[in-house]
């Protein structure tokens, strides 16, 4: 995608070969700096500390940052020992697990001597991968927007609300939900998306707003709460989110508050879909409420909030009273019933184990 007219990934290999180069989210809006990623303890506090962060994304960098720890050592235990930090970093996006478990299984039949080779090699196919999972589920996706393009006889707008980011900076490049928006508006529909500012990390407002804009497509920004009043007056035509982990019966796993906008969703009988590339499904797990461990940050991250003054520096300021204390819940689960259907790189289905099934039968 771009940025002041340049293409970018969200991820790439250094001009030297071996080190890594990441856009670090947590300078964005305000700033536009590219990160250098040399050891695999930098990878894993990029990902930690959000410098990267959206499932796919994870899953790649965790896939670079095991060819950066195995540079020294590539021995079947330094494997165990480097998988065992990079999945300990986030415990909720099943892409983390998948990438690390993609590696394990090509590395370990391999001699020490090609593992290193190996692994860049296998982490680009991850990232490349992800770039073709991507656009085909904008294409399917574009779709559902066309047809509600038609059913407005071509007038007006297509009004879309999205929650968090789940755009090209949660994935290597073309995003997930906003995928299916970034095809439509290349194709000359009319999309307008409201924007979550998505608290507590104000990851919609901070990134979704600034891609969206990057790219030239019309969105406005809204407090989290404001999505069912706007549904309450018709102005969101359908809803699109993303999600860090879908169970085998279509439950999905997404930033907190993504629930709330799928109750109101339901109440307004607005459509509500997830997007979802193949390696954010769980297929060990069908109850998502029960079985989906959810993730507690810092809670400095509600506690505080950065932004940039009158001056243009970049200020953080505290927002809670001293004596208060706060609980950073960062994902919540919406059932399967709730949501009209998952947009995958292989098609649109039902939130269901049948439609999942129908889909990924292998």
């Amino acid at each position: 995608m771009k940025v002041d007219g340049e293409n970018y990934r969200s991820i790439w290999l250094s001009e030297d070969g071996w080190s890594v180069d990441i856009i670090d989210q947590t300078k964005l809006p305000h700033e536009f700096v590219i990160a250098k990623l040399t050891t695999v303890e930098e990878a894993a506090d990029a990902i930690s500390a959000m410098l990267v962060r959206g499932a796919p994304l994870i899953g790649a960098t965790a896939a670079y940052g095991l060819c950066l720890g195995l540079r020294e050592d590539a021995s079947d235990e330094r494997i165990e020992i480097l998988s065992d930090l990079l999945i300990e970093t986030r415990p909720t996006a099943v892409n983390l697990r998948w990438a690390i478990r993609d590696m394990q299984e090509l590395l370990k039949p391999l001699p020490l001597a090609e593992r290193v080779a190996a692994a860049y090699e296998n982490a680009a196919r991850i990232c490349d991968e992800d770039v073709a999972i991507n656009s085909s589920i904008g294409d399917h996706g574009l779709k559902i927007i066309e047809d509600i393009w038609q059913l407005k006889m071509q007038k007006g707008v297509v009004n879309i609300l999205t929650h968090c980011n789940a755009g090209w900076l949660a994935t290597v490049d073309w995003g997930t939900a906003l995928s299916p928006i970034y095809k439509a508006h290349n194709k000359g529909i009319p999309v307008h998306v409201w924007v979550d500012e998505t608290r507590p990390r104000n990851q919609g407002a901070h990134l979704t707003a600034w891609e969206l804009g990057m790219h030239g497509v019309e969105h406005t920004l809204i407090v989290d709460n404001a999505g069912g009043h706007l549904m309450q007056h018709g102005q969101v035509d359908l809803c699109i989110t993303g999600t860090d982990r879908t169970t085998a019966s279509g439950d999905v796993c997404n930033k907190i508050g993504t629930y709330l906008k799928a109750l109101a969703a339901k109440d307004n009988n607005v459509p509500f879909y997830v997007a979802l590339p193949s390696p954010t499904i769980d297929w060990e797990i069908d109850d998502g409420v029960a079985d989906i461990p959810i993730e507690i940050r810092n809670s400095r991250e509600i506690d505080f909030v950065s932004g940039s003054d009158p001056t243009g520096k970049v200020v953080e300021v505290r927002i809670l009273p001293a004596s208060s204390s706060s609980k950073n819940y960062a994902f919540d689960v919406t059932p399967a019933h709730l949501v009209t259907g998952l947009i995958t790189e292989r098609g649109v289905c039902s939130a269901s184990k049948k439609g999942l099934a129908n889909l990924f039968r292998n």
